[in-house]
């Protein structure tokens, strides 16, 4: 048995075995990502999609996936590639950091500016992530990370050295919310998004589920603190993008209403110069 120290989940993997991200696995007693470099979709996305409204707007961007995710929301909109088991249900092709950066180095003529890691959970195979970028930054070109954060100091201080932006999911500013629907750690993504956003571009994402995370206070409460980053430091200021839950996966609660989604906007404007809405 080997642990790995990427996230909260703190897995005990046996050898062969995998974490509860379904992604991470253990060979001659060391942790490594089993997905690497294994991509199950790859697109050229607008970067608004990320979604990053700040970040070299009008641009396009490569963005790629592979399977796994340390979290279990029950609305996943990605679940067959968060939550599938391994490689072996899941097709996948197998690109090197050096092959990835070429093909973005392709498309620049078509309005692309780098790499994007979304789609599922990246930093369950933060290894690639951190080679791929390299490879990228080589070319001149961009990296973007798309992530819900939940992943330890370590891995975050590592990271952050070689993206230029990230777009992370602050699902909500409750533990109940984070440990019980999620099985996820609220304090660790707030300190992951704490010290990426001194290091990159960062804009934040909080999809509204109606009756978990909608209330007025908490939304006031979330974007207070996003603001108190922005205190004193110096840095570009973090939007917030407030999204629209539609009903996925294992959870069908009707669809959040579109005037509850302005109406927390208008809540979190009083705190922060630029907020966003989605999927309204």
């Amino acid at each position: 048995m080997s642990k790995c120290d990427v996230c909260h989940n703190k897995c005990e993997i046996s050898e062969g075995g995998v974490g509860a991200c379904l992604a991470r696995t253990c060979k001659d007693g060391k942790v490594i990502p089993e997905n690497y470099g294994r991509i199950t979709s790859i697109a050229l996305d607008p970067i608004e999609k990320k979604p990053l409204n700040l970040f070299h707007p009008g641009s396009y961007i490569v963005s790629v996936g592979s399977y796994g995710c340390n979290l279990r929301c029950p609305f996943c909109q990605n679940h067959e590639i968060s939550y599938g088991m391994g490689p072996s249900g899941i097709p996948y092709k197998e690109i090197s950091p050096t092959e990835l950066a070429q093909i973005a180095k392709e498309y620049e003529s078509q309005g692309n500016i780098g790499v994007a890691f979304t789609y599922n959970e990246p930093l369950i195979g933060y290894e690639y992530v951190i080679d791929t970028a390299n490879e990228v930054h080589k070319l001149g070109l961009k990296t973007v990370l798309v992530s819900n954060g939940t992943a330890s100091q370590k891995i975050c201080e590592q990271v952050s050295d070689v993206i230029d932006a990230m777009n992370i999911d602050l699902k909500g500013f409750t533990d109940d919310y984070y440990e019980k629907v999620l099985r996820g750690n609220r304090q660790m993504v707030m300190d992951f998004i704490a010290h990426a956003a001194t290091k990159c571009h960062m804009e934040v994402t909080t999809l509204i589920v109606p009756g978990y995370n909608d209330s007025d206070d908490e939304m006031d409460k979330l974007s207070t603190w996003i603001a108190g980053l922005n205190d004193g430091k110096g840095q570009e200021e973090i939007a917030l993008h407030i999204s629209r839950y539609f009903p996925r996966f294992h959870m069908d609660k009707p669809a959040t209403d579109v005037d509850t989604i302005y109406h927390l906007a208008e809540i979190a404007g009083k705190s922060l110069k630029h907020v966003f809405t989605g999927n309204c």
